[in-house]
């Protein structure tokens, strides 16, 4: 179920700073929340330069780079576990794409099973089991 968007200027980035960014948080979200790397999906999201705007100011006008991140859980997840996610994937985003931490942006989203499909099914039943056992470690 792990989901995550890294929301980015476009054209701002090399291919294989990117490629970096997809591989290492999907290595990333996989570990911190011990999860098989098969369920995990991160997407990047483009934005032209011009539409994305910091303190009231666009980026394109200021040569600022603030990415933002949201990271979908299924809710139950312990709070260590999301607030190591946060940090982990900032890092990446300093590390890989050389951002300034202090621009960097991110959100934890907890989505219900009931409310998460996977093949089309609900997740509380898909994966009824691990959900039990993640709860009751909470």
């Amino acid at each position: 179920m792990p989901v995550a968007h890294f929301h980015l200027p476009a054209d701002t980035f090399t291919a294989e700073q990117e490629s970096a960014l997809l591989r290492q948080a999907s290595k990333t979200y996989a570990r911190v929340l011990n999860s098989p790397i098969d369920r995990v999906r991160v997407f990047l999201v483009h934005y032209p330069p011009s539409s994305i705007a910091v303190a009231g100011e666009l980026v394109s006008d200021r040569g600022m780079v603030a990415p933002y991140f949201t990271a979908i859980v299924l809710a139950g997840r312990p709070a260590e576990q999301r607030h190591q996610l946060l940090s982990e994937l900032t890092s990446l985003l300093v590390e890989i794409l050389g951002v300034d931490r202090t621009h960097i942006r991110g959100q934890i989203i907890e989505v219900s099973p009931e409310n998460w499909g996977i093949a089309g099914e609900p997740a509380s039943g898909v994966r009824a089991t691990e959900i039990a056992e993640r709860a009751s470690t909470v």
